[in-house]
C-alpha cells in the first residue's frame, strides 16, 4: 500500500476545487423508455490540498460547472480537508436559493466525490478503506439493451456480458414512451433466447408505463423470468409503484433520480420499492450515498448502485447492504475513454484497486482535451 502521503494532523484544508465539462459522442444512438441521445456530457471536479488532488464527477449539462464555480468552490474552499460531512452541509446550504435538489445535487455530488478522493489520497489510503470497506469484490450487472437498438446488436451485447461471466444483464423496454407494449416483450423474449437458462434478465422502462400497463407488460413476458422491474412508472409516483410491486413477481425498484435523503426514505416508507436505487453522482455524492443504503438497510429493502461504475466501487464496497452495481455500457464506455484506473468486471464483479490511494482515477488530460466544452 502507498505510504503516507501528507501528515493527517497538519490540519490540511481545501486550497481549491475546478470544474470542466466533456462532452463525448455515444459509439451509437441510444435510447430508453422516455429519453434518446446520441452524446454524453461529463462534469468533472478537481478538490486540491496541501499538493494533492481529488477527482469527482457528475453526468449533466456542463451548465454545472458555473453552479461548481460560482456557489460550491467559495463554501469549501478553506475547509478541513478531512471533515468531508461538513463541506457537504456548507454547499447544501449554499445551495438554498439556486435549488439543492436536481442540479444542485448533481453538482454537490461531484464536488462531495472529489473531496472524499482527496481525503483519502491524504491519508494515503484506498477510498474504499478509507470510507471502512464491508467488502472487497462488488458485484455488478450488465446494463445496455437500448431500445434504439438493433435485436442483433442488443444480443451481441448481452452474450458479451454473459462471455465476461457476468450473472446478470439488463435492457431498456417501454419503447417509445410505453406506446409499443409487443415490442417490449418481443425484445424481453429475444434478451432471454441471448443470455440462455442461467443468467438473470432485468429490465428498465425508465417510467414510461402506466401502473396497469406495466402489469400486462410482466404478465405477457412472463416466459422469460424476468427478475427486475426499474421503474415500471416514474419514481415520482410511488402509488403506482407500489401498485405494479404488489402485482408482479419481479423486484420492483426505482430511484436513481432522488437528490435528497427524505425523498428515499419516502419512498421506502410507501412500500414502493423491493430495491432502493441510488446514485452516486446525482443524489448529493458518497456523504449522501452511503445515507441512502442505511434508509434502505433501515427498511430493509434491498440497495443497488445507479450508473457511473468508476467513481462508485469505493462507496459500493463499503456499504454492507449493496446487492449490485451498474455496469452502465454508456458511462462504462466514457470512464475507459477518459481515466486510467478503470476495473474489470469479467466474473460479474469489480474490485477496487487496494495499493492505489483514493478511488484510483486519473484523468487523462491529453485524451480528454479535444472533448471539452466548458
Amino acid at each position: 500500500m502507498t505510504a503516507l502521503v501528507h501528515d493527517v494532523g497538519s490540519g490540511a484544508s481545501v486550497s481549491a476545487v475546478t470544474a470542466a465539462a466533456y462532452t463525448v459522442p455515444t459509439d451509437a444512438p441510444e435510447a430508453d423508455g422516455t429519453f434518446a441521445w446520441d452524446s454524453t456530457t461529463i462534469v468533472i471536479v478537481n478538490a486540491s490540498a496541501a499538493g494533492a488532488t481529488g477527482v469527482g464527477y457528475t453526468y449533466g449539462p456542463a451548465a454545472l460547472v458555473g453552479l461548481v464555480s460560482e456557489l460550491l468552490e467559495p463554501a469549501v474552499r478553506g475547509r478541513d480537508v478531512f471533515a468531508v460531512p461538513a463541506s457537504a452541509e456548507a454547499m447544501s446550504r449554499a445551495l438554498r436559493n439556486a435549488g439543492q435538489p436536481g442540479a444542485g445535487a448533481y453538482a454537490a455530488s461531484a464536488v462531495d466525490c472529489a473531496l472524499w478522493d482527496l481525503a483519502a489520497r491524504l491519508a494515503g489510503l484506498p477510498l474504499h478503506t478509507f470510507l471502512g470497506a464491508a467488502r472487497a469484490e462488488v458485484p455488478v450487472y450488465g446494463s445496455g439493451g437500448f431500445t434504439s437498438y438493433t435485436d442483433r446488436q442488443m444480443t451481441e451485447q448481452l452474450a458479451g456480458w454473459v462471455a465476461q461471466d457476468i450473472p446478470r444483464v439488463k435492457i431498456k423496454i417501454g419503447q417509445d414512451r410505453g406506446s409499443r407494449e409487443a415490442r417490449d416483450v418481443e425484445r424481453m423474449v429475444l434478451a432471454r433466447e441471448a443470455i440462455g437458462a442461467g443468467p438473470e434478465l432485468f429490465v428498465d422502462a425508465n417510467g414510461a408505463y402506466t401502473p396497469k400497463q406495466a402489469v400486462r407488460v410482466a404478465e405477457a413476458a412472463r416466459e422469460t423470468r424476468f427478475a427486475w422491474f426499474e421503474e415500471p412508472v416514474s419514481s415520482e409516483d410511488p402509488a403506482g409503484l407500489r401498485f405494479v410491486r404488489e402485482r408482479v413477481a419481479a423486484d420492483v425498484a426505482a430511484g436513481e433520480y432522488l437528490t435528497r435523503l427524505a425523498d428515499a426514505e419516502r419512498m421506502c416508507a410507501s412500500g414502493a420499492v423491493d430495491c432502493l436505487q441510488a446514485d452516486v453522482t446525482r443524489c448529493g455524492g458518497i456523504t449522501v450515498w452511503l445515507r441512502v443504503a442505511a434508509v434502505a438497510a433501515a427498511h430493509r429493502v434491498g440497495f443497488s448502485g445507479h450508473c457511473a461504475p468508476a467513481i462508485s466501487a469505493a462507496p459500493a464496497a463499503a456499504a454492507p447492504s449493496l446487492r449490485h452495481l451498474e455496469w452502465f455500457h454508456d458511462h462504462v464506455r466514457l470512464e475507459s475513454m477518459l481515466f486510467d484506473g478503470t476495473l474489470d468486471p469479467r466474473g460479474g464483479t469489480i474490485t477496487p484497486c487496494p495499493d492505489a490511494p483514493g478511488n484510483g482515477l486519473t484523468l487523462r488530460t491529453t485524451d480528454a482535451e479535444s472533448f471539452r466544452v466548458a
